[in-house]
């Protein structure tokens, strides 16, 4: 595709974002380029070229189509985009969907000819997928996003005047936490699009006992094209805004639509025996009886408080405890182990949770100290035997049920510390008398180790997410098991009518949750088919049973031509595959391997692309030969977790990880890592932060896009914030150079910053250089200013306004706002446009070396045109990397690793570069992939290419 425009459009669903971004010729765009020539020198001075041919990709249509029946969702996305160039077009496509879903086909229909996917054993498209990577291309690969979503993207290459139309289908059963079922539905258009619209129906035979609709971006104007019509088996939901609605502003192209469109719902429960439905053959049970009285619980708070859980993780854990605490029954027996390489307890036996004494163990709480290694056998050990021995000296209600919740975040690594060996102990010591829940906060836990004990245990284990709602999470999770109402659940259908039944006997029902089981009816005579649940109340047994009944689709959904009639076939699936997986992690060996070719059958049958498949799909041959295959997959949580760990301490998120090879020691903890077969994709698309200010500082991010900026000595800094993670260069240069940072000539804004050195040559023989002055053009507004460390020039319309850094003023023209915080910052408001932050750096003024300096930071950059470059401007609209052979570099704590790159190879370190819009005077350490010898390789050309010769020149 040697000479084509680059260009890239980025559909993100949620499922679903989607937006489009210009990439300037000779840019890489993953898995489409083919070996075309990269551009090096001299990038800088053929922008205007560049801008002259700028390619033009319009997506005319995007709709969310969303059918939910009996809890199976059902979601189709599908996207049409016409390249309105002569010349071929590069298009990307990149899909966020829940991590619990399963894809289940992906399309594209090109020039009349369609192209689908097809679901593989996931070894076979592995070697696809290594013949794709060993090329220096990417195939289209799965990666982590977030919390509760995962990515995967396929770029095809499109001729000029040519339609395509992406399609992409997913399944997933619903799940009920807290008493309500929620579809998640994010949405980032990035741009106008003409016919956009998110559609969702909803049918639960059972009832809806109500439906709520909300978004983050729903203004007073947006708010009434939300259409909710609900009837009592079937719910309606559409937003379908047009370009005008959609507008920011009025004239301007930015939209409104940016954030999470959710939907929560539940259904009416009249019956104990819950609701059972057949339809072809299958049947499915959901079980969550009304108005039964929760169970008196006995449990152990087993709290590791070594040296790793310091600052804010002890912190939020104590916060979290102390809620935890005041919301135990009074009828609950609780117990508190703190531990490290030690064992402590509050009390020797658990107590009953009193006013009194969860007034106690507050207190005790609230001195829980950090230090030590991780003894986690014993601390597990001793609350089993604690529990254990009150059991036996019936201190503990009879009808009551024991738990054990172990909060870690680390890695056994005092005492026992082989993991099969502890999840043997643990095992042998509960003897299936009590369940274990384990929360893992943090990147550097073994979630492995813990959901696997766990399971063993009759609990599960969740993800504790380090950030500033790491309490709420603890306490959510809390929510969830602190209200059981059943214990040792069976529900019994007619060995003689059905088989291939999922998991039937549950441990525990807790409030707000459900219970699902499905199976296949061996014949439809349905006379003999008898269902019953027994379980273990409060007080007494629970029991109960009814004759099972087909549903009638057509007569109570008369109206609707009803298309999802296997739903109850597709969900037993699902479910079955699910449950197929944990036995694979957690049974004996015979019945691992068995689960797992039972699982691998299932998903092939189906086309569900689960973490033992992927989906494969042809691409349409380019000029220079057959395309590389599109390869979706889906990650385990360990393999979730390991890219985030990669990701926030040592390197890009990986979006494929093979195998784990031994880890490493770094920071005095292990990390796993594949040594030469993690690979990560990272995508830079537009810079946009907060509006807000907060104590005078620059603007908060708000959102998960980039963020750049060039401050210190001076470095560059490209952060992602929604993955923590960054790249970064340093600018050297001779004292008295000006470089071109941002030019825009559609938009004719042009930004230049001077570098300044050292009074003196230091005793080191290094001299610093910074940015000590800025000038900002607005060629179209008339506006022009200059920013030095000694005051601050506006020209506009023939007049000066001259202000000084020690001046506390907000100023607001016609086309241009400043406001200015006094000796901090100053933020240049272009109307209708882009916004500059400021700060000024104050050093002593009679230090023998340094002197003030100037840090400048991009926001709204995403209102800039395709066209805009620069040293910094070239990152706003878009950079493709991928991060591969991570290995230790000199420096123990800065590991080396490989980066493609512009179609380069490239040696990368991971270090730290500091960010000064928290802190203006110390800055905070922003962990980055630093790129040598002034960033070549990452920036169009060479770093003096962008030099000119004016404060007020271009290029």
């Amino acid at each position: 595709m040697s000479g084509l425009l680059g260009v890239r459009l980025l559909l993100l669903w949620g499922s679903a974002c989607f937006w489009l971004l210009g990439l300037a010729q000779g840019a890489l765009v993953i898995s489409g380029y083919h070996g075309a020539p990269q551009e090096t020198r001299g990038a800088a001075r053929s922008l205007q070229k560049r801008s002259a041919n700028e390619a033009t990709v319009e997506v005319y249509s995007v709709t969310v189509d969303c059918t939910v029946t009996s809890r199976f969702a059902h979601t189709v996305m599908t996207t049409k985009a016409l390249n309105k160039a002569n010349s071929s077009q590069e298009i990307f496509f990149e899909v966020e969907l829940p991590k619990t879903a399963f894809i289940t086909n992906f399309s594209m229909e090109i020039e009349g000819q369609v192209y689908v996917g097809e679901v593989k054993e996931k070894e076979k498209a592995k070697k696809q997928y290594e013949k794709a990577v060993s090329s220096g291309q990417t195939a289209g690969l799965v990666k982590v996003s977030g919390r509760k979503m995962e990515k995967f993207s396929v770029s095809v290459n499109i001729a000029g005047n040519s339609n395509v139309t992406f399609i992409l289908t997913y399944e997933e059963l619903l799940q009920r936490k807290l008493g309500q079922y929620e579809i998640l539905i994010r949405v980032k258009p990035k741009q106008l699009v003409q016919d956009f619209q998110i559609v969702t129906n909803i049918y639960e035979p059972q009832g809806i006992s109500y439906v709520d609709t909300h978004a983050t971006f729903l203004s007073n104007e947006l708010l009434p094209l939300v259409e909710k019509t609900v009837t009592d088996k079937k719910a309606h939901i559409s937003f379908s805004p047009t370009i005008e609605q959609q507008r920011k502003c009025l004239g301007c192209d930015g939209t409104l639509i940016d954030g999470d469109f959710v939907i929560k719902y539940d259904v009416n429960r009249a019956k104990s025996l819950g609701d059972i439905q057949i339809v072809n053959g299958y049947f499915v049970h959901f079980f969550a009886p009304p108005d039964l009285p929760r169970v008196p619980k006995n449990v152990v708070f087993v709290i590791d408080r070594s040296g790793s859980m310091s600052g804010r993780k002890m912190a939020q854990t104590r916060e979290a405890l102390l809620v935890i605490l005041k919301d135990l029954h009074e009828d609950d027996h609780f117990a508190l182990i703190q531990f490290d390489h030690n064992i402590d307890s509050w009390k020797d036996s658990l107590t009953k949770a009193t006013q009194e004494n969860v007034s106690e163990a507050m207190v005790y709480v609230q001195n829980i100290k950090d230090l030590g290694g991780t003894n986690i056998n014993d601390a597990v050990l001793r609350g089993v035997n604690m529990l254990v021995k009150d059991r036996q000296e019936k201190k503990l209600p009879e009808r009551s049920i024991d738990m054990i919740i172990l909060l870690t975040d680390g890695m056994p690594n005092y005492g026992e510390s082989n993991p099969l060996k502890i999840q043997e102990n643990v095992r042998s010591a509960i003897g299936g008398n009590m369940s274990l829940f384990c929360l893992g906060f943090g990147d550097d836990v073994d979630y492995s180790f813990l959901d696997v004990m766990s399971k063993q245990n009759k609990g599960l284990a969740r993800r504790i997410y380090e950030g500033s709602d790491a309490t709420l999470q603890l306490q959510g999770f809390y929510e969830e098991v602190s209200s059981p109402l059943l214990s040792e659940v069976d529900l019994r259908y007619p060995d003689n009518a059905v088989d291939f039944l999922t998991t039937n006997n549950f441990n525990q029902l807790f409030n707000g949750s459900e219970i699902v089981v499905a199976g296949r009816l061996i014949d439809n005579d349905l006379d003999n088919f008898l269902v019953e649940v027994f379980g273990q109340g409060f007080q007494e047994d629970f029991k109960v049973q009814g004759q099972a009944s087909t549903v009638d689709w057509d007569a109570m959904y008369p109206d609707e031509e009803y298309i999802f009639g296997d739903f109850t076939e597709r969900l037993w699936a699902y479910l079955t595959i699910q449950q197929l997986m944990e036995k694979s992690k957690s049974g004996a060996p015979d019945e691992k391997d068995n689960a797992t070719a039972k699982a691998l059958d299932m998903s092939l049958h189906y086309s569900f692309v689960t973490p033992l498949t992927s989906m494969v799909v042809t691409k349409p041959d380019t000029e220079d030969g057959p395309d590389t295959p599109f390869i979706a997959d889906k990650l385990t949580e360990e393999q979730r977790q390991q890219a985030e760990r990669v990701a926030h301490g040592f390197a890009s998120s990986p979006t494929y990880i093979h195998s784990y090879h031994k880890s490493p020691t770094y920071f005095g903890k292990k990390i796993k890592w594949s040594h030469s077969q993690i690979t990560s994709k990272r995508r830079v698309s537009a810079v946009k932060m907060s509006q807000s200010q907060t104590g005078g500082g620059p603007p908060a991010p708000a959102g998960p896009n980039p963020e750049t900026s060039v401050d210190g000595d001076p470095h560059v800094i490209i952060e992602l914030p929604d993955r923590e993670d960054a790249l970064c260069f340093n600018i050297n240069n001779k004292p008295g150079t000006i470089f071109n940072l941002v030019r825009d000539p559609k938009s004719g804004i042009l930004v230049n910053g001077q570098i300044i050195g050292d009074k003196k040559i230091p005793p080191d023989g290094k001299i610093n250089t910074y940015f000590w002055r800025f000038g900002i053009v607005h060629q179209t507004l008339g506006v022009r200013l200059e920013v030095s460390t000694r005051d601050i020039s506006v020209f506009q319309d023939g007049k000066l306004v001259k202000l000084l850094w020690s001046d506390a003023a907000s100023l607001k023209g016609p086309n241009v706002d400043l406001s200015l915080t006094k000796d901090h910052s100053l933020t240049v408001t272009l109307k209708d446009s882009v916004k500059f932050v400021i700060l000024l750096h104050k050093v002593w003024e009679k230090h023998p070396y340094h002197r003030d300096y100037l840090g400048f930071y991009t926001l709204d950059s995403h209102l800039l045109s395709p066209s805009v470059h620069g040293l910094l401007g070239q990152f706003y609209h878009g950079i493709e990397y991928e991060v591969t052979d991570l290995r230790p570099g000199e420096v123990p704590e800065k590991p080396d690793a490989t980066m493609y790159v512009k179609g380069q190879e490239l040696n990368v370190t991971r270090g730290w570069q500091r960010d000064f819009r928290g802190d203006v005077k110390n800055g905070e350490n922003v962990p980055c992939w630093f790129i040598h010898n002034n960033g070549t390789g990452i920036l169009d050309g060479d770093a003096t290419d962008y030099i000119v010769y004016g404060l007020f020149k271009t290029v």
